[in-house]
């Protein structure tokens, strides 16, 4: 009579849950996630709970990575459509009724404060996704256009916060997605070249350009100040070019083994600013040198290679996109965060992943990282039923 109510152990129960992982993904981001704190216990023992609460943010992306890994990639294409169009709503949202700080408009409170246009970072490739997907077989001109309508309407909302490094990332992923559904090399092409000869003619003529009282089009003010500071950062190297000339010094001086950890002197004499979050890139390399830097670059190649892969075996178009759409997000996090602290791209606001300090961002990778590993999960299972019942499945 007892042997009814006996259950086998909870880890037996959950073991289930687990198969199918991708563990070399698992892998590449838990040794990230170890550097990440590794890096914010000693950029940020002194800065508050930064520590705390990064480690906190980490669980919380960990465990949604773990929920959204359980969802077939079938119903995660279904939340598609209403999340985008929930984003673009908020988006219309802040800026009738939004939070104003430093001069731009770029959250809401909705009970608690929140940054809509990082939603739209999944969204965006989730939608497009989920056009092209319901178009397989048959895409056509037409197609793209409505792919290039519905990408640029929430960029342009969200450039008119304004929030430049977010409008780009959303870009970006969006792009990724329109190219990898099939756009020609002959329409990628001339944009390129176009923006090419564009920076050649802004490098030349700079000290133009650069001269107080000049302005760009369609670029604001603080916009302009950010491309002339990356082209002569000494132009006010106590003020705009602050940040830019830190983030070098601190980079070259941890030559090639580092300092070693809590020993870095511009990061712990707090010349390093937005030391946990922006330019945390600077304060791990003071400490870790360019070895440190190989090895951490290192692991986003192969994170990103990783991605690339399960993208490549996926068989569901969505799926593929998606995935694709991912890595292009960790390419583009990873480029323009390393970028800017070295000098190399303006200073805009994008978090290094895993390594900079902040709740929203880490979540939204969590998120991404967990649709990855639903796609991955779900092609494993489909291979062994196919395996076990004799027959192919094509999603």
């Amino acid at each position: 009579m007892s042997g009814e109510f006996d259950k086998p152990p909870i880890l037996q129960r959950l073991a289930p849950m687990f198969w199918d992982f991708d563990w070399l993904l698992l892998l590449l981001i838990a040794v990230l996630a170890a550097l990440g704190l590794l890096a914010m216990y000693s950029a940020g023992y002194d800065h508050g709970t930064r520590f705390i609460d990064h480690r906190r943010n980490m669980l919380m992306a960990a465990a949604l990575l773990f929920v959204v890994a359980q969802i077939p990639p079938q119903k995660i294409m279904v939340a598609a459509v209403p999340i985008y169009l929930l984003g673009v709503v908020l988006l219309l949202a802040v800026l009738l009724f939004g939070i104003t700080k430093k001069g731009a408009t770029r959250w809401l409170n909705i009970g608690f404060v929140v940054q809509p246009s990082e939603l739209l970072k999944i969204a965006m490739p989730m939608m497009l996704a989920w056009w092209f997907q319901k178009r397989e077989g048959h895409i056509r001109v037409w197609d793209f256009v409505v792919a290039f309508t519905l990408l640029l309407l929430p960029v342009g909302l969200i450039l008119k916060q304004p929030d430049l490094g977010t409008a780009l990332l959303v870009l970006a992923t969006g792009l990724g997605v329109i190219f990898f559904a099939g756009l020609s090399w002959r329409l990628v092409l001339p944009p390129l070249l176009v923006g090419a000869v564009g920076i050649g003619l802004l490098v030349w003529y700079a000290d133009d350009l650069c001269v107080d009282g000049v302005s760009w089009y369609l670029l604001h003010d603080y916009q302009r100040t950010r491309v002339c500071t990356l082209l002569d950062p000494m132009r006010d190297p106590l003020g705009r070019g602050f940040h830019i000339i830190q983030g070098m010094i601190a980079i070259g001086s941890g030559g090639v083994w580092g300092k070693g950890l809590m020993a870095g002197t511009q990061t712990h004499l707090e010349f390093i600013p937005e030391r946990t979050t922006d330019f945390i890139f600077a304060a791990y390399s003071e400490e870790f040198g360019l070895i440190g830097n190989l090895f951490l670059l290192l692991c986003f190649l192969l994170l990103i290679w990783r991605v690339l892969i399960i993208a490549a075996r996926s068989q569901h178009l969505f799926g593929r996109l998606m995935t694709t759409a991912v890595a292009v997000i960790f390419f583009t996090y990873t480029f323009v965060n390393m970028g800017m602290v070295s000098g190399l791209l303006p200073v805009v606001g994008v978090p290094l992943p895993f390594i900079s300090y902040g709740g929203t961002a880490m979540l939204t990778l969590g998120l991404a990282l967990g649709i990855v590993m639903a796609v991955a999960r779900h092609q494993r299972q489909v291979q062994r039923a196919a395996r076990d019942s004799g027959f192919e499945h094509d999603f």
